[in-house]
Parts: structure tokens; sequence; C-alpha cells
């Protein structure tokens, strides 16, 4: 089985280490951004990022990580991943576009080698694009997707129907017919999985569009990171995980 998830022997590299962390309890989801919590016995709130459903971690009593605002606004903290097994989900976008970013810096993605990131948040026909990276001459543009969805033993993308992402798939693939080069990658906030898919039933416009898009040359990619509990950090475990469309 660890051949088969391909997970390295070895330690796996830490991209992000975490202050202060809080452990925490989920009460409930009280909209896209907050959640109610539980931490150091007393009930409050905490901001979340990322707007997929997340029904299968913002459940009651689920245990959850969060951190402190240093100058807190409407919430005191930010949550940011779930325990699951041994380890914790990691859920949070922002942070998971850092680790992406050490990641690269590091030069732990041999398929990225060489690349720098140029730009970020880059205008794109009607989209907003994550990155614009380049190795040499080559400019890439690359969008970055949050896969904590689990089916199985795959990690999926999306768990709730998104316009934003269809435009932005349109707009690639439109890019790259016109001779330009683009990446989609999903970033695997679970460590046990064998590989990505899409998820067709919630949303089979985004799975059209992925698999046209890797017919034209759009390059769909997935990496896999977590959160280490252990050791409050942030960590790589596969840098190519396999992709079934």
């Amino acid at each position: 089985m660890l051949d088969e998830l391909r997970i390295d022997k070895r330690e796996h590299p830490i991209l992000l280490k975490l202050r202060s962390v809080k452990s925490c309890k989920i009460i409930g989801r009280i909209n896209r951004f907050v959640v109610e919590i539980i931490v150091d016995n007393r009930r409050n709130f905490a901001h979340i990022n990322n707007t997929g459903r997340l029904q299968e971690y913002l459940i009651k009593g689920k245990e959850g990580f969060c951190l402190k605002f240093e100058k807190p606004k409407k919430t005191k903290y930010r949550l940011f991943s779930i325990a699951v097994n041994e380890y914790g989900a990691l859920i949070d976008t922002w942070i998971q576009g850092k680790a992406f970013e050490k990641a690269l810096d590091l030069e732990l993605i041999p398929w990225l080698h060489g690349y720098k990131i140029i730009k970020r948040n880059v205008k794109l026909n009607n989209s907003m694009i994550d990155y614009l990276i380049k190795r040499g001459d080559a400019e890439t543009y690359l969008e970055l997707k949050s896969a904590v969805q689990r089916i199985d033993r795959y990690a999926s993308y999306p768990d709730a129907p998104s316009i934003r992402a269809r435009r932005q798939l349109r707009d690639l693939i439109r890019l790259v017919e016109n001779g330009g080069k683009a990446i989609i990658l999903f970033i695997v906030g679970l460590r046990d999985v064998e590989a990505f898919k899409p998820n067709k039933e919630i949303d089979p416009k985004i799975h059209q569009l992925l698999l046209k898009g890797s017919q034209i040359g759009l390059k769909i990619k997935a990496i896999g990171i977590y959160y280490d509990t252990n050791r409050s950090s942030i960590k790589l475990w596969n840098s190519d995980i396999k992709i079934t469309l």
C-alpha cells in the first residue's frame, strides 16, 4: 500500500511551520466564512476561507486546528485544518497557496523544476488566475484549486458547483488553443488517497472542461500536502499525484 500511495519512506519535507496552534471542536458552520467552535472550553468563532461545502469536515464534534489572529477583526481564530486519522486535512486555501509557493521555491516539485513566480493574481480575459510562472522565456498561467473532498480512495473537486472555476477553465483552454501554456494544479489537502479525480456528479461542466483541456494541452496536475499535528507543520507527501479523468 505504501508503494501504491507513493509515500516516501523518508521524512516528508516541511513546507511551513505554524506557531501557537489551538485545538478546537467544531459546533457548526454559521455562513460561508464563519464556523462556530469550542476552544479552551469556550464557545467562539473562527474564520474559514474555503467556500466549498466541506460537509465531511464541518461536523459537530469534529476536532479542528486553529490559529489565533494577532489583530482580531470579526473573529479571533482562523480554522485551517480538521483532524483525519493521525493527521490534519488542510482546508485553508491561503495556507495551501503558501505551501505550494514554498515547495516551488525549494524545487520539491520536479515537473516544475526551474520555474519562478513572476506575478500573482493575473488577469486573463474574464478571469483572475493565481500565478504567472516562468522558466527561461516560457511563461505559464497556473491556477490552484483546493481538493479536500474524499470519494473512496480519491481526492476530488469540486464539492459544490462553481461558475468561477468554469470561467477560469474556459479562459485557460482558450489561452492554450491560441498557443499559450497553462496548468491547473489541484492541492490535495489529504494524505491517504491514491489519486485525484473530478467530481462530475457535482459539476459535470467542470469535468467536461477538464477533459477538453487535457486533450488540447492544458496540463492537469495534483500535489499532496497535509498538516502534521505532532510537529505543527505543513508537509509535502506527494509532488505528483495520479490524475484520473
